[in-house]
Formats: structure tokens, sequence, C-alpha cells
């Protein structure tokens, strides 16, 4: 075997390992992201088509619980634990992550927010009936529906139809599309910076 062939199989075995190694270990931190579903903004405009009311549902119930000036952003893992449960309350601010449900940190956290466990129940069911997975913000209220790769989407609920202003302001094309009414559809990653839908990409032609 040449020194050149040697040389190339070589760093061809570096280059495999390294890239293994990146691939697992963003695998393992970030829960499994590569053996997730992914989805499109296809099937976002599918679920809300389905469950349009329950997703409206889901957010007035949401806003009829929120604290006069506070802030809530929680997104369940299932019946039993809370991926995300951020709160203001005045003007503290604080991050919480993966959370057992029956735990005494949440039920700090609702004491502080005036719910019972009842209403986390009920706020859990009308996202369950809603097929999605997290809630938050006021106005629009962000509705995440799934996570799909190291993006999330979401449904942004507006209060009333959007004018010709605010739709220009949310429709980027990237994070932001007007769907209709008051309706515009989101997706947003952050984990490695900012990431678009992807017919964003195929407009501009990025490969």
């Amino acid at each position: 075997m040449n020194r050149a062939l040697k040389g190339f199989l070589i760093l061809f075995g570096l280059l495999l390992t390294i890239l293994s190694g990146l691939y697992l270990f963003l695998h393992v931190a970030f829960d499994g992201i590569f053996s997730e579903p992914s989805y499109s903004k296809k099937d976002l405009i599918e679920n809300y088509e389905k469950r349009k009311d329950d997703i409206v549902d889901a957010e007035k119930y949401f806003k009829s619980i929120l604290p006069e000036g506070a802030h809530v952003t929680i997104e369940f893992n299932n019946n039993k634990e809370i991926a995300v449960f951020h709160i203001k309350t005045d003007s503290i601010y604080q991050s919480n992550w993966n959370l057992k449900i029956e735990s005494p940190k949440v039920d700090s956290i609702l004491t502080q927010l005036n719910w019972t466990n009842k209403e986390l129940k009920t706020l859990k069911e009308k996202l369950d009936k809603a097929n999605c997975i997290s809630i938050g913000s006021y106005e629009p209220v962000v509705i995440g529906w799934q996570r799909s790769g190291m993006g999330m989407f979401s449904y942004l609920v507006f209060e009333e139809n959007l004018n010709e202003g605010k739709i220009e302001e949310y429709n980027d094309g990237c994070t932001n599309i007007f769907y209709k009414d008051n309706i515009v559809l989101e997706y947003i990653g952050g984990a490695i910076g900012q990431q678009c839908f992807s017919e964003f990409y195929e407009k501009k032609n990025i490969k």
C-alpha cells in the first residue's frame, strides 16, 4: 500500500471517528434527537385544521388562569414530567427544566401562580386534545405542536385577526409564516442557532 493511500485511509478513519462521536454526543445531549420523528409545515397545518377548536380552547383556558403580569412557558413530556416550566412573577424570572409533576419544586411554582394541580392537569388535558405539547407567552399565545430535529413547530394565536402591518411583521418565511386570520405558523431552533422552515431554503436555492 503506497503512502498516499495509507494517509488517505488514516485521515478518513479519523474523520469518521470524529463525526460518529459528534453524532453520539448530539444524540445524547439532546435526548435522542436523531431517533425522533421529523415533521413539516404540511403536518403543522394538518394538525391545526383537524384540531383548531381544541387549539383555541387551550389558548383561552391558558389566558384565563394566567395571573395578571405573569409570564409562563410550560412544556410537558408526559403525565408525570414537565420538560420546561419557566415563569416570571413580580419581575423575577425563573428557568426550570425537567421537573417531576409530583415534586416540591412544581408545588412551589404552582403556589406562585395561584394554580393548583387541577389547573395544571386541565391545561395538560387541553393540550393533549389539541395534540400539542407546550404553551406560553400571552399576546400572542405560543402553542407548541411538536419538536422536530433541533427545532419546535408552533402556532402563534393572536387575540384578533392580523392587519397588514402585523402580517408583514410575522411573515418572514423563515421562522414565521402567516397562515390565516389570527394564526401564524412558527418554527424556531435555538440549540445550534436560528433555523427556518425548509421552504425558506428551497426558495433561496440554499442547499
